[in-house]
């Protein structure tokens, strides 16, 4: 069963005992702190609009558990995000971030099918404004929907071209980041210079023996633009590296002083 829970949480586990994920979604959003992780205890009115929504408590944690095993039960993400953006806040289950917890709920779908995720940056604030009394006092969702799907064609618009910008990541530095953080934190803590002998003998089980030069000369690429500023990543501490530094910075064996 998905639960999501209040602006502050979003849940999502299955009746079959799975282990359920929590999202936080809106923590410092709620102006009172009693009102955050629960089912609102009071009546709330919507600005603008003469709609009330449900204001029983009992009745509202009911309806809140249809509203998301309904959305649980639907296989298809674009369906199950507008749906969220629908109802979520069509029933205003929380005091308060109503909306903004239904256009973050309405990602998890999109990223659990590794889909381009949902931005609301780019649409005209009374564009959203409109369609929302829609859905208050009309029960219509015709222009929401318009909204979504331009702001969904917009956004992957936007995730193409920043995604074009972005370097493809390294996976081998990836897979053995933590063996190039070990060494590189030895030969400067041991006061050793950055020479191919000295990271080899440092070399950890954990990367295969076909894989030792591809290490190596990555670790030697990291001295070779390693600093102070950057040798925290490594662990090292700004002394540490200051007195390593001096001991190879005449010319030393490496040439990475």
């Amino acid at each position: 069963m998905a639960r999501i829970c209040n602006a502050v949480r979003v849940r999502f586990g299955v009746a079959s005992g799975h282990e359920r994920k929590t999202l936080s979604l809106s923590d410092g959003l709620m102006a009172a702190p009693t009102a955050v992780g629960r089912v609102r205890r009071r009546a709330v009115e919507i600005g603008g609009s003469v709609y009330l929504p449900m204001a029983l408590p009992q009745r509202l944690e009911e309806l809140f558990g249809i509203v998301v095993q309904m959305a649980a039960e639907i296989t298809d993400p674009f369906e199950q995000a507008f749906f969220l953006m629908v109802h979520l806040p069509y029933l205003q289950p929380f005091e308060d971030v109503n909306k903004r917890v239904s256009r973050l709920a309405a990602n998890i779908p999109f990223i659990r099918h590794n889909l381009c995720p949902l931005s609301f940056i780019d649409v005209p604030q009374q564009a959203y404004v409109n369609a929302m009394l829609g859905v208050y006092e009309l029960s219509r969702v015709e222009l929401l929907r318009d909204v979504f799907v331009w702001a969904y064609e917009r956004s992957c618009q936007q995730y193409v071209a920043i995604q074009q910008t972005l370097v493809p990541p390294d996976i081998f530095r990836l897979r053995h980041r933590q063996a190039l953080a070990e060494v590189v934190a030895a030969i400067v803590r041991q006061g050793e210079a950055a020479t191919e002998q000295a990271v080899k003998s440092k070399i950890p089980a954990s990367v295969p023996l076909a894989e030792h030069a591809h290490f190596t000369s990555l670790v030697l690429a990291e001295f070779g633009s390693l600093h102070a500023g950057n040798a925290v990543r490594f662990g090292i501490r700004p002394l540490a590296f200051a007195a390593w530094k001096r001991g190879h910075s005449a010319g030393g064996e490496s040439g990475f002083g």
